[in-house]
Formats: C-alpha cells, sequence, structure tokens
C-alpha cells in the first residue's frame, strides 16, 4: 500500500510512503538473515536486523515527537542507521558463508529509503 498522500493529509507515520518502505526493507531483512548460518545469530544477523527496524521506527518516533526539529533528527537517525545496514549488507557480500545471497533487492529499496530520508530532510530544513 504505497499510495502519495498530500503532506496536509499525512495524519500517521503510517500514511508516510518512506515508513511503508522501511517496513518493507526490514521484513525483507529478516528472510534474507534467517538463511544465514546460526553461527551468525549474534553478529551479522542481529546487527542488520536491528539497523532494518531502527529506520521505521525513528521515522515513527520523530513524526510523532511534535515539532518539525524532532522529526528532522529521527530522520537523520533513521538515514544513519539506513547507512549502518548499507555497510552490513556490504560486509555480508564480502563473507564467505553469507555471499552467496541475492542482494540486489536490499540494495534497490535500501537506496531508494536513503534518497527518500535526504530528499525529506532537506525540504524540512529548507522550510524552517
Amino acid at each position: 500500500m504505497t499510495h502519495s498522500i498530500p503532506e496536509t493529509m499525512i495524519r500517521s507515520y503510517k500514511d508516510l510512503i518512506v515508513w511503508q518502505k522501511s517496513v518493507l526493507l526490514a521484513r525483507k531483512v529478516y528472510e534474507i538473515t534467517e538463511q544465514f548460518p546460526s553461527k551468525e545469530q549474534f553478529g551479522i544477523t542481529s546487527q542488520m536486523q536491528r539497523a532494518a527496524i531502527s529506520i521505521s521506527s525513528n521515522i515513527a518516533e520523530g513524526r510523532h515527537r511534535g515539532s518539525r526539529k524532532d522529526f528532522v533528527k529521527f530522520l537523520r537517525i533513521a538515514y544513519a542507521s539506513a547507512n549502518e545496514l548499507e555497510t552490513q549488507i556490504h560486509i555480508a557480500k564480502l563473507l564467505s558463508h553469507t555471499k552467496i545471497f541475492d542482494y540486489k533487492e536490499l540494495d534497490s529499496l535500501l537506496n531508494e529509503i536513503l534518497r527518500m530520508l535526504n530528499s525529506m530532510i532537506q525540504k524540512l530544513k529548507a522550510r524552517s
């Protein structure tokens, strides 16, 4: 359910397309990391899952903090978490037991989210 809603009609973080895409990304991270070897459960698997969850969580928290300044702050945290996940995916691609997986969909979705977050941050900063 990713439809465009005018900003004035956004009532909840759930209406934000970037939040919807970040939830989808988290689900896809879980799907791929569930296939990782069990020895990675407390390593790259948990790191990737936590970073992925952090993106949508910070968008949600920031949206309901009450001020544009706080929202930008939490969007920046979400952006940082997305960059953290990007690094972890890069590392997973280098490890012999996790490089065998197809990361194209994750990469594409993550890049889209990074662009969306950056755009939102710039637009909200410009309005301040």
